[in-house]
Order: C-alpha cells, then sequence, then structure tokens
C-alpha cells in the first residue's frame, strides 16, 4: 500500500500547483536502501515568492505557500493514528531520510542558480504521518523529537485527505487519478458528508 499512500500525498501537493517527482517505483525489503531510496517525494512550488515568514511546523493548506521546495517521506501506518514518542525513539528508520548522504542527493536534485538560494528558500524536510499525539505531555515530547532530529514540518493523512475531499467535485470526471475519482463516487453517492466529514472522525 505504499505506493497508493504516496499518490495521496502527490495528489495533495499537485493540488496546490507543487511539481511533484517520485524517485523510485519499487519497495525496498531485503536490503538497506541507498540515499535516493530513503525519499519517497521531491516537491517544487514554481509559484513561491521570497517572504520573512516560515511554514509552521504543522502543515496545513494555508502553510503551502511558504514552501519553496522540499523533500518528503511517508510514514503511512494506518494501523494507528498517532505516533508517541516511544514509537519514534524506537523506529529509528523513520530518521533515515535525514542521514547527511541522503541529504546531499537531495540537494544535487534541486539544481538551483546560486542567488535562487537563500535562507527562506532552503529544501525542507518534510515528514507525513497519521498524526501525533492530542494531548500534553506526549504531544510537546514528540514535537521536540522530531525537531531535534531535523524535520522541518509535518503533515497529518487526515488534513491531507479533508483538503483534498474539499477540492473534489461531483460534477467532474477524475478519470486520470484513480483516487480522486475514488472520492468523487463517495461524495456523490453521500458516503462522505460534508462538512462534517464523518468517515475520518476521530
Amino acid at each position: 500500500m505504499a505506493g497508493f499512500d504516496e499518490n495521496i500525498v502527490r495528489e495533495y501537493f499537485e493540488l496546490h500547483g507543487f511539481l511533484v517527482r517520485q524517485l523510485r517505483k519499487y519497495q525496498v525489503q531485503s536490503r538497506r536502501k541507498l540515499a535516493e531510496e530513503e525519499i519517497d517525494l521531491i516537491v517544487y512550488n514554481p509559484t513561491y515568492l521570497r517572504t520573512e515568514r516560515d511554514p509552521d511546523f504543522f502543515l496545513f493548506s494555508s502553510e503551502l505557500q511558504y514552501i519553496h521546495r522540499a523533500i518528503v517521506v511517508v510514514k503511512a501506518w494506518h494501523t494507528t493514528l498517532h505516533f508517541t514518542p516511544n514509537m519514534l525513539r524506537s523506529s529509528s528508520d523513520i530518521f533515515n531520510f535525514l542521514e547527511k548522504n541522503v541529504l546531499k542527493k537531495a540537494e544535487g536534485i534541486f539544481k538551483v542558480e546560486d542567488e535562487d538560494i537563500d535562507e527562506n528558500s532552503k529544501t525542507l524536510k518534510l515528514l507525513v504521518l497519521p498524526g501525533l499525539p492530542t494531548a500534553d505531555p506526549h504531544r510537546s515530547e514528540s514535537i521536540k523529537l522530531l525537531r531535534e532530529h531535523g524535520i522541518d514540518g509535518i503533515i497529518s493523512f487526515r488534513s491531507m485527505l479533508l483538503d483534498i475531499l474539499a477540492k473534489v467535485h461531483t460534477n467532474h470526471n477524475y478519470q486520470k487519478s484513480e483516487i480522486l475519482q475514488i472520492m468523487r463516487i463517495l461524495k456523490n453517492y453521500n458516503l462522505i458528508k460534508e462538512p462534517q466529514m464523518d468517515l475520518f472522525a476521530e
């Protein structure tokens, strides 16, 4: 299902005008991933305008305009809705994409002129996951742990799905996207109702 989850993330960024590149079409299982295999998606915002404001750590659609380019890693463990501090500590592979050789490979993909690089348009490291604990101290501890490892921002699957659903229209035929077409059909048959979106209620 990893490919399906990555496609959800791809649709999310593309709906917001990003150019998205997927570096591989296969799943690595029997060996350690190579540097370029740690990254799931590379995203680039062609309409980015330089600004003094950095995107918030918790990324919603309103924050995407402040992202110029980013590497994205998708951790879609849908069997649990929240990543706890203990899960983050015990699952060391979550942070593999932050290793120096991986980041060096990512920077090489973004070939831009020196004058286009400034502190506000650095390559961000984004993590997509089911969610974080909603109550302290586990929530604060999780955020601190992610920041200490070098994560610049996180996006939850819930916020992405709600955003995509809001943009899907029942009178459009999304033949070029299975994900959007499925959502359109579910909305068309009132299996997903707005605005409460009961299907994704926590």
